[in-house]
């Protein structure tokens, strides 16, 4: 095989669709466009949401309730039965926990939850704890600080 003898597979390359080159061509006049106005100009890109000026749909529809969205606090969340692995009174900060790779992200800080059983007593400092899951450290013989 020879370089002048390569060539691309069937189907694989296709003629250009040259625009506005005369009637003859099929693509002349409008040069695929249609017909007048906004959209056969060139940039005219329309929202899918635009409705021609009419008032928009997002606008006409009653808004209802409260967005705390700018100050919303998000927690990384850790459960009971992720602690089982550690060795007993062992001090779990939110720091250990990014360095294990069992927290990928903090946010804006710690909240332990309850669920599963905890069978190691440890000491957990967080920033956050459901009642239960306090409960269930202090069963297990472990200790829970709330981190201001």
């Amino acid at each position: 095989m020879k370089l002048n003898e390569l060539k691309p597979k069937p189907g694989a390359v296709k003629k250009n669709k040259r625009v506005g080159r005369g009637p003859g061509s099929g693509h002349g006049k409008t040069s695929c466009r249609g017909g007048k106005g906004q959209t056969a100009r060139t940039g005219a890109s329309i929202p899918p949401y635009f409705e021609g000026g009419q008032m928009p749909l997002v606008r006409r529809i009653p808004k209802r309730g409260f967005r705390n969205a700018p100050f919303k606090k998000e927690y990384a969340i850790i459960n009971l039965d992720q602690l089982n692995k550690f060795e007993p009174q062992t001090e779990i900060t939110p720091d250990f926990l990014l360095k294990n790779k069992i927290v990928k992200d903090l946010k804006d800080g710690l909240k332990v939850l309850a669920d599963g059983e905890l069978r190691v007593p440890l000491i957990v400092k967080a920033h956050k704890f459901s009642k239960t899951a306090m409960e269930k450290i202090e069963k297990a013989g472990g200790r829970a600080e709330v981190i201001a």
